[in-house]
């Protein structure tokens, strides 16, 4: 090779380089915000559903804790308007905690929600039947406190499972 080929292949590299050098940076950072964009959409998905399972977990204990509470005041007579329009409000925050999480949770969360569920609005429908006085054969105050009793492992399983998805580990 003779030095003014090797000249020009040198200045043909070099001419490319300096071509190609603005679309390979592009092309970089093109890929760099692509990569930020997914993490910030991860974490994004990550807090919106932390948040969702924060506070499905905080309105279900609460709801478990309202029934309870109507439960012994209704057992001792003393359950007026005030534990009534409570109870009531919890259990609207409850299904609209509920019928968010349903939209942004995984599957098995939602069964372990359905779970919990199950137990809370039947007894929220007993309460409100012992409150009316038009209480099933057999069914009272008593009895629905016993049949709460089955939330506790529900509401624990369901927590546990929250948590787990979180990436929390004891």
């Amino acid at each position: 090779m003779t030095a003014a080929v090797t000249a020009m292949i040198t200045a043909v590299v070099g001419v490319l380089g300096t071509l190609f050098a603005p679309v390979l940076g592009q092309r970089l950072s093109a890929r760099q915000r692509d990569e930020e964009t997914r993490a910030e959409e991860q974490r994004r998905r990550f807090e919106e559903r932390r948040d969702a399972y924060t506070a499905m977990n905080r309105a279900s204990r609460q709801f478990h804790t309202l029934l309870k509470d109507a439960l012994h005041r209704l057992r001792d007579g003393v359950y007026g308007d005030a534990e009534r329009d409570q109870l009531e409000e919890t259990r609207r925050d409850y299904r609209d905690r509920y019928a968010q999480a349903q939209m942004i949770v995984p599957e098995r969360i939602l069964d372990a929600s359905r779970s919990v569920n199950e137990v809370l609005a039947g007894i929220d429908a007993a309460v409100k039947r012992l409150d009316r006085g038009v209480a099933r054969e057999g069914e009272s105050a008593e009895g629905a406190l016993v049949d709460l009793k089955e939330a506790e492992p529900r509401l624990s399983a369901m927590r546990r499972l929250m948590r787990e998805d979180l990436g929390v580990v004891d």
